[in-house]
Formats: structure tokens, C-alpha cells, sequence
């Protein structure tokens, strides 16, 4: 048996993004700033999937800017701010202990350039207080920065009530919501976000495109120069047949993500609930504030890294974090930031299911995931500790 269950990391598209993609890339294959026919028809199709995205989310067609995905979007969402900010005097940033890499970095390298972050804790169930947010909010902020869902322990964050304090207290709010949009209703006039950052890969649309939501009335940051494309906000030649595929996979979502969310947070549970009869295991994140999808795990006295492997020769894909970090020996920023200590965080394992996945595979990888922990303990010093008492488990 073979299973994908690394949707986290990316998504197989969808066969209507497929569809969507080829007209553009067989036939009007022409350049959307040109002033010919054939181009302006290239134009269009880019103009009709920038208003479906904006439907998708509640938001206007010109407060759409394609990207190239996620990390580009968050980029530019922070860089925006900043400049605002830097502008009207005001150099504090809130931001939070989970956030993905792309923001984390982007932080680090404004408190290079003056400014101040103030990192929120989580609580062990990896969500983000809103009152912690307003507790931190200053005169000089001009940011708030918070995730909609964890990329590794897929905790959902009360973006809604943060988004209300932000808009009361006159601070941008932006939101990474890249595992967020496709699989929970997102609205961003609802939510008051003023900045939403997406990526196509992650709800079956191609890799290599995103989208930045923008609202009326906050002028972008520019990250590209050259050309006038995005309305001058973002520089060179739009990706038609993927921004095509993107409107099309997120219609496609949009349409059915209530029956998916219904299908995926029982087989979520199911897993759930079988990896939790492991002895000595622990869910990451709270049970229900989650996305349907997402079941993280840590294991004591095992390496990640082994059961990774061990699974993978078992045909299950999985990850033990965030696929942007997975080349790092260092235990996941996230893990260690809901108490996680480093050895337990070392033993973690992220399971993201798809809306094809089945009971049949939801009790195979409870069945192996089983086996391999026994058999990676059996050769474990660190289990033998454990055990024998010299050590003290944690979990």
C-alpha cells in the first residue's frame, strides 16, 4: 500500500486545476501586457481568476496581487507594514512564537533594521490568546502578525477576534494563511484582516503560485521592480495557466470544503485515537481547535528522523514537521515553543491527511506507526533508560 499523507508539505492538484492550466499554456499562451487580441484574452483570464479568488475569500478583485506563493506573500504583507510604520513613527511589530519560517526571517531581518518584535508564547495547546495580542499592542505598533493555522501542529488561531482588536486599535493585522485557505471558510472582512497571505500547492493548484490579499486603502510595498504588471505592485510577466489553475483549485475547494471538513475530521479522530494508544505518545496542539486534516504526534524515546524512514519503506509519506525545515537536525521551533522538551520534540511526527484518504489507510498507518515505535524502541538506549528506571519518562 502506498500513502500520501504529507498534504501539508503540498498537494497533488486537482484534475479541474489541470484543466484549468492548459488552454494557457497550449493555446493563448500570449503575454498578458500585450495590446493585441490574443493577449488581452490572456489579460482576461487572469482579470476572471483574480474576482474568484477574491469571492472565495469575501474580498474585492483589486485587492488580489498574484506572487509566486506563500513566502513571497508574507514578504511583501510584513515589508508593507514596516514601511507604513516606518513612516508614521512606528517600529513595534506583535507577532507569535509558531509563525512560519517566511515570517520569522522577514521579523528577523526588520529588528536588524530598528525594529522591535514582541514573540507571544503559546500555550501547550499551540493557540495564540487574544488577549495577549491587545496586552501587547503599543502606541508605536504598527503590525500584528499571526498565523491562521500552524503548519505543523494545525491549530487554528482565533484570527477574528485578534482581526477585531487590531481594526478597535487602529494596527494592520495580517495573517499567514497559507494551510488556512481551501480547507476553513476564511472571510476577510469578517475576520477584519487587512493582509492575507496564500499558496496554491497547498489546496491542490500548482507550486509556484500565491496570491496576496491587500486591503482597500493599504498601499503594497513593492519587492519586485521592473515592469507595471499587478498594477504596478508587483513586477514581471503573470503566470496565466497557474494563476488559471489557482482560481479554479480554490473554487473547487471553496465548493467542497464542508462535506471534505466532515470527512477528514473523523478520519483525523480515528488517527488520533489509534496513535494515542501508543504508551508514552502525545498529540501536538489542542484535539478540536485543529484543521481536519492535521495529526501531530511526538513519541518518546525515539528519533523522528528513523520513523521517517522506517514508514517510508512501510509506503507511508510523512513528515516530522514543517517540509521547509526538514533537512534540520534542530527539534521544531513549534514543538519546543508549546513545551516540548528537545528530546521529546526530536521523536515528533506530522501526518496530513487528503480528501481521498480512507478508513482502510487511517488504520494502516495506526497499524505501522504502531510497529515501527516497538521495533525503534527495542534498539533504543534512550528507551532502555527509560524503562529500567535510570530515566524518567516525561510523556
Amino acid at each position: 500500500m502506498f500513502i500520501y499523507a504529507d498534504n501539508a508539505a503540498t498537494t497533488k492538484m486537482s484534475a479541474a486545476a489541470i484543466a484549468a492550466m492548459r488552454p494557457y499554456i497550449e493555446d493563448c499562451w500570449y503575454n498578458p501586457s500585450s495590446l493585441y487580441s490574443a493577449g488581452q484574452r490572456a489579460k482576461e483570464a487572469v482579470e476572471t481568476a483574480r474576482a474568484e479568488v477574491a469571492r472565495c475569500i469575501g474580498a474585492e478583485p483589486r485587492e488580489i496581487i498574484f506572487t509566486s506563493g506563500g513566502s513571497e506573500s508574507d514578504n511583501q504583507a510584513l515589508l508593507t507594514a514596516a514601511e507604513i510604520g516606518r513612516k508614521a513613527g512606528k517600529r513595534h511589530i506583535v507577532s507569535d512564537a509558531i509563525e512560519h519560517h517566511a515570517v520569522l526571517h522577514t521579523l528577523a531581518k526588520l529588528e536588524k533594521d530598528g525594529f522591535e518584535v514582541t514573540y507571544l508564547p503559546v500555550g501547550t495547546d499551540g493557540v495564540v490568546r487574544a488577549a495577549a495580542v491587545e496586552a501587547a499592542i503599543r502606541e508605536d505598533t504598527c503590525l500584528v502578525t499571526v498565523m491562521y493555522a500552524n503548519n505543523e501542529i494545525g491549530t487554528v488561531q482565533p484570527i477574528g477576534e485578534i482581526g477585531e482588536i487590531c481594526r478597535r486599535r487602529g494596527v494592520l493585522f495580517h495573517t499567514d494563511a497559507v494551510q488556512a485557505v481551501g480547507h476553513v471558510p476564511v472571510d476577510v472582512c469578517a475576520d477584519k484582516v487587512d493582509m492575507l497571505s496564500a499558496s496554491a500547492h497547498k489546496f491542490r493548484g500548482p507550486k509556484g503560485v500565491g496570491f496576496l490579499y491587500v486591503r482597500r486603502g493599504v498601499k503594497p510595498a513593492t519587492l519586485i521592480e521592473g515592469g507595471a504588471q499587478e498594477s504596478g505592485r508587483r513586477a514581471g510577466t503573470e503566470n496565466v495557466a497557474g494563476i488559471a489553475a489557482t482560481a479554479a483549485a480554490l473554487k473547487e475547494a471553496a465548493a467542497n470544503m464542508a462535506a471534505n471538513a466532515a470527512k477528514l475530521t473523523a478520519l483525523r479522530d480515528r488517527l488520533i485515537a489509534g496513535l494515542a494508544e501508543i504508551p508514552h505518545s502525545a498529540l501536538n496542539g489542542d484535539a478540536k481547535r485543529r484543521l481536519p486534516s492535521n495529526v501531530s504526534f511526538c513519541f518518546e524515546g525515539i528519533e523522528g528522523e528513523s520513523l521517517l524512514l522506517m514508514l517510508d519503506d512501510m509506503g507511508i509519506c510523512a513528515s516530522s514537521g514543517s517540509a521547509c525545515t526538514s533537512g534540520s537536525l534542530d527539534p521544531s521551533h513549534v514543538l519546543l515553543a508549546i513545551g516540548r522538551v528537545h528530546d521529546v520534540a526530536h521523536g515528533s511526527l506530522r501526518l496530513t491527511l487528503g480528501e481521498d484518504a480512507t478508513e482502510e489507510e487511517v488504520d494502516y498507518m495506526i497499524s505501522a506507526v504502531k510497529e515501527v515505535v516497538e521495533r525503534l524502541r527495542g534498539f533504543s538506549p534512550v528507551w532502555r533508560d527509560l524503562v529500567s528506571g535510570k530515566s524518567e519518562f516525561i510523556l
